[in-house]
């Protein structure tokens, strides 16, 4: 069996574990607020490492942030930002640990307020996947001013660590943008997910 046409990304090739997260999650449309806000905290966690470091982890994050229900990380205390420091298994951050907790909380009183999640985020970049054609990774960029506007619109929700380069990765993740370069077998792929189901 021939082996597919894949993104270059660095470290990917030949690790099965990173091809099946590029092959089966990143760029496919995301709609459900709770996975939404997940994905944005880890990519929080990532700020300053590679992705394939949070990846690695995940299991041991969701273990840890009660599998990202924000209804139960909106209620850690003391108690648990020890516990959750002195976890060999996640980035043990201070600055981002209460990042998380502040964000579940936030998460929450838009909810209690009547404002999803998904469409807040979603409606930033026009309610459907922006498709993009890059021949190769040399033209995808860090960020981009849509990223600039989420960015600045988490933030001013009281959101942390989503600056627009963090944020811009999570788009591409959650299939807000389709970064596949052309010569991806995923690229035609997620560009037929990008209507909302």
């Amino acid at each position: 069996m021939t082996e597919p046409t894949r993104c270059t990304w660095r470290g990917m090739n030949g690790d099965p574990f990173y091809e099946a997260y590029h092959d089966k999650e990143w760029g496919v449309p995301e709609w459900d607020s709770r996975a939404l806000w997940e994905k944005l905290v880890l990519d929080g966690f990532q700020a300053g490492l590679s992705w394939i470091t949070i990846l690695r982890k995940r299991e041991a994050f969701r273990a840890a942030f009660a599998g990202f229900d924000p209804d139960k990380v909106a209620r850690f205390d003391e108690t648990d930002r020890a516990r959750l420091m002195a976890d060999a298994g996640i980035i043990r951050s201070n600055g981002k640990i209460d990042a998380a907790i502040s964000g579940a909380r936030i998460y929450l009183d838009m909810r209690e307020r009547g404002e999803d999640f998904s469409d807040f985020l979603w409606d930033i970049v026009g309610g459907a996947p922006i498709q993009n054609a890059w021949p190769d990774g040399s033209q995808v960029p860090a960020q981009t001013p849509l990223a600039v506007d989420m960015a600045k619109a988490l933030k001013a929700k009281g959101f942390k660590f989503c600056g627009p380069v963090i944020v811009y990765a999570f788009m591409q993740a959650t299939g807000m943008v389709n970064d596949h370069y052309v010569t991806c077998f995923r690229h035609d792929a997620c560009k037929a997910l990008g209507h909302r189901p």
